[in-house]
């Protein structure tokens, strides 16, 4: 494996799958206790039946999006993605990729989100039986047994 090939296989094992198919890293910040990721989004115009009749040309990038990300040994993992934008030449209406790089309503990453959503999930149900648990044993001290529970 030459070393390309090898820092691939490492962004494939540290971001976030859909990233890598159209963007490129540009620059890593890392902090004491942050790692900050800037991507661009790839010289790639969107392909639909509407755009692939018109000339499209590329007219630089929209503002970055913060994306909150997987920690990386115990450092917080900001990603900056700048999405691209083409002028069409024949309408000329600023078009974009239609890219989700987060989960809806939130900016963390789908896979993060959906991380921190199975914990919420795991805890709620914890703290239910913990809850249930603490009913049980206070009827029970209060009446000495569990009938009228």
């Amino acid at each position: 494996m030459i070393a390309y090939d090898i820092l691939l296989a490492l962004d494939r094992l540290i971001l976030p799958t859909d990233l890598l198919a159209c963007f490129d890293i540009v620059k890593i910040e890392n902090g004491s206790e942050t790692m900050t990721i800037y991507l661009d989004e790839q010289n790639l115009p969107p392909l639909s039946s509407s755009t692939l009749a018109h000339s499209l040309e590329s007219k630089g990038f929209l503002p970055a999006i913060e994306i909150r990300d997987f920690p990386i040994r115990d450092n917080k993992v900001t990603l900056y993605v700048q999405r691209r934008k083409w002028i069409d030449r024949t309408t000329h209406q600023i078009i974009c990729n239609t890219l989700e790089l987060t989960a809806n309503g939130t900016r963390h990453s789908k896979e993060f989100a959906s991380f921190l959503k199975g914990l919420l999930w795991r805890n709620a149900r914890l703290r239910l039986a913990l809850l249930n648990a603490i009913i049980t044993l206070t009827a029970i001290s209060l009446n000495g047994s569990t009938k009228n529970i």
